[in-house]
């Protein structure tokens, strides 16, 4: 018998729990609450959620330090939440590795429809196994299980990291526009900056190992393409 989805809420406001726990039930999702950014990482180690929306504002520890924390092991999903509007918050969030990034004062159900995206994709991207594995040189990337592998050992990356990866994978030597890539992970309808492409494949050439077989490059003025290095092996 399948399990309900788990979503930890970690914010410190009591009546952002109680808004989004009624619409995340009714719609079939059980819930754990956490109002301190120092008790995130213990409730997430013991419950291990399939989906973490998070406050940045939060005592005890920031939500951009727990971002970076969850990031540091897992690959889980993570919706951040903030009452800035500022740019570079929301960078900041996709930076540390951040799914989507949502701003208070917001509507219960629009958040319930961002998660649904989320499990719609990561869904539609696993039950898809013949396309899932993709395996180029010693590096292997697995959106089955979100995993990358270079000769055989785990490099962590976050979901989008993983998609970006795997896309440009599928199409070694194409190069991608920062919005054809907006449009392929993060959909039509993100309405953030283009540069929260630069910043991810930024991290997914700072977490690609010297050793692997794919380099990430830049072509000026037009975008990214990913390419299997002249000496990796046959």
């Amino acid at each position: 018998m399948a399990h309900n989805k788990l979503i930890l809420i970690a914010d410190d406001e009591v009546g952002i729990h109680e808004s989004l726990r009624m619409y995340l039930t009714r719609d079939g999702y059980d819930t754990y609450s956490v109002f301190r950014g120092s008790d995130v990482m213990e409730a997430f180690t013991r419950i291990r959620p399939d989906l973490v929306i998070l406050d940045i504002m939060m005592p005890g520890r920031s939500g951009t330090q727990v971002c970076a924390d969850i990031r540091a092991v897992s690959m889980t999903p993570i919706i951040m939440l903030t009452a800035k509007g500022e740019e570079v918050d929301r960078l900041l969030g996709f930076a540390l590795g951040a799914d989507d990034y949502i701003v208070k004062p917001f509507s219960p159900r629009e958040v319930v429809s961002r998660i649904q995206v989320i499990f719609r994709r990561m869904n539609m991207l696993e039950t898809a196994p013949e396309q899932s594995l993709l395996r180029t040189g010693n590096t292997e990337i697995n959106l089955a299980c979100y995993e990358v592998k270079v000769e055989g050992e785990k490099v962590l990356m976050s979901p989008k990291e993983v998609e970006i990866l795997h896309l440009m994978a599928a199409h070694l030597g194409q190069v991608f526009t920062r919005e054809q890539l907006l449009d392929s992970i993060w959909g039509f309808d993100f309405d953030g900056d283009s540069r929260v492409v630069d910043t991810s494949v930024k991290r997914i050439r700072k977490k690609l190992p010297e050793n692997s077989s794919l380099q990430l490059k830049s072509v000026y003025g037009v975008g990214y393409k990913l390419e299997e290095k002249a000496d990796a092996a046959v």
